[in-house]
């Protein structure tokens, strides 16, 4: 595959990233290890509300995930779901060379790096893995899945909250167990749940998993034994840059790529933007990211065409082309 630009990962800015680089006219495709569009919002909080996004008073994950990927339809990108950028090479005309784990091999004059906090791999839990499929999940993704069922979320920061304040309205019971009495969520989600119907076991761990063909129950460290047909492991991350670390690119605390106010990296014709993105006074939000993929996809231009135009002109004189 032969492109302009290679945006790796389509989490919210990346998306965005690919509707900027169609403004350039610039050929893009986005690769993105899961196999869905949307990255962790997609995966951890779809159905969350979203408020410190300009002109939405709230939006939820998946309404503002469908709505980047429709902004950036009419320029028909090229989307590699569920394959991990791997390899990096340089041809010898200087153009980047990207292998995938799946093999697949993607040649781009820039790269724009929006992978927010790198490959994220879910916590096991220790108990209940072989209903993994069959009740158990490690994240929720579609809240009418869980509708007239027990449930029973374990953990005890912003995702298990907020997946046991999503779901109690529509399922037929929701129990959080925390291994702690004190949660790691933000205090106001926190307070919510206090007030909510969701049952709440503290110093407590989910010590088995019982059931046939699917899982109709779990045992508690308390000795309690819980109806359950859909377990919940929110247990948290661990992130990982994974092969990123081997392309010779500038890291922060091993975790974040260097970036100057154009959002190159050292490597030239490599940039970054969004979480993944460091700089002095660095604020980690979805808000920052757009302006910062926006920043990398026009300087991406400049050193695609050297005689381009920096500044992209006004959306109101460039509409996207019709169907």
């Amino acid at each position: 595959m032969n492109v302009d630009v290679l945006i790796i990962g389509a989490g919210p800015v990346g998306l965005y990233g690919a509707y900027y680089a169609g403004v350039r006219g610039l050929r893009t495709a986005v690769v993105d290890s899961l196999g869905q569009v949307g990255g962790q919002v997609s995966a951890m909080y779809p159905e969350k509300q979203i408020y410190d996004v300009a002109g939405f008073p709230a939006v939820s994950g998946r309404r503002l995930i469908a709505n980047l990927v429709e902004q950036a339809a009419p320029y028909e990108p090229a989307y590699v779901l569920g394959e991990e950028a791997q390899r990096l090479e340089r041809a010898p005309t200087g153009r980047l060379v990207v292998k995938t784990g799946a093999g697949t091999e993607i040649t781009a004059g820039a790269v724009v790096v929006t992978g927010g906090i790198g490959t994220f791999t879910p916590r096991p839990l220790p108990a209940g893995e072989e209903f993994l499929g069959r009740g158990l999940a490690y994240f929720v993704p579609e809240a009418a899945d869980h509708a007239g069922r027990d449930v029973v979320i374990v953990g005890g920061g912003d995702s298990a909250v907020d997946w046991a304040l999503m779901l109690h309205p529509v399922a037929r019971s929701v129990t959080l167990v925390h291994r702690r009495a004190a949660f790691r969520a933000h205090h106001g989600s926190v307070a919510r749940l206090a007030a909510s119907p969701v049952e709440v076991v503290v110093n407590a761990q989910v010590t088995a998993a019982r059931g046939g063909d699917r899982l109709e129950r779990v045992e508690l460290s308390t000795g309690r034994t819980l109806p359950c047909q859909r377990l919940v492991a929110a247990l948290g991350f661990t992130a990982n840059l994974g092969p990123l670390r081997e392309w010779g690119l500038d890291l922060h605390d091993n975790r974040h790529l260097v970036v100057d106010s154009a959002m190159r990296t050292n490597v030239p014709g490599i940039f970054a933007a969004g979480d993944i993105a460091d700089y002095d006074g660095k604020v980690r939000l979805i808000a920052v990211g757009f302006g910062e993929v926006a920043t990398a996809v026009n300087n991406a231009a400049v050193h695609l065409d050297p005689a381009a135009q920096l500044f992209p002109g006004h959306s109101t004189d460039n509409p996207a082309p019709g169907p």
